[in-house]
């Protein structure tokens, strides 16, 4: 390789370099969302299936909410579930507005996913939604109201909130 070259592809990893490598950070985080995901909805369907039997049972839902308040006060992440026909649960699971407001507008329009990078004081964040559809029968022991939901519609997401390192 001539000095020419050389020098110009280190003149190319000077100015692209930072970039590629906050892409290659964001698509990381996005692969953590996913892999997250995966954990969390696998888990509330298994505890769903195996262990809520009654209206008496506590919710996966439930449950989950206090693993998610565990994860953001160790400081890993932060994980919302949010209602997406209107008729929450509990009203905590509304969406805030921003974010989840969009992403819901995009859930409801079929997406399974959506996602917006942010920076707060400096450090950048991945916001990202994913979209909960009823899954089996049981859902309606604590939801009825999805018993009218549209096979494979959106009726909860997933808002999460995850540190892009």
């Amino acid at each position: 390789m001539s000095i020419h070259r050389f020098a110009a592809a280190l003149l190319l990893l000077a100015v692209a370099g930072p970039a590629l490598a906050e892409d290659a950070a964001l698509e990381r985080t996005r692969k953590q969302v996913r892999m997250l995901d995966d954990l969390y909805k696998g888990g509330i369907v298994l505890i769903t299936k195996n262990y809520v039997t009654e209206d008496s049972d506590v919710p996966a839902g439930v449950a989950f909410k206090q693993l998610f308040e565990a994860a953001k006060k160790n400081g890993w992440h932060e994980v919302r579930l949010l209602d997406v026909t209107g008729e929450p649960y509990n009203d905590e699971n509304s969406p805030a507005e921003g974010f989840e407001t969009r992403a819901v507008e995009q859930l409801k329009q079929g997406e399974a996913y959506y996602d917006e990078e942010i920076t707060e004081d400096g450090k950048r964040y991945l916001q990202a939604a994913t979209a909960i559809p009823v899954v089996m029968p049981k859902c309606v022991m604590c939801h009825p109201h999805y018993e009218d939901a549209k096979p494979g519609a959106a009726i909860g997401a997933m808002s999460y909130r995850i540190p892009i390192e």
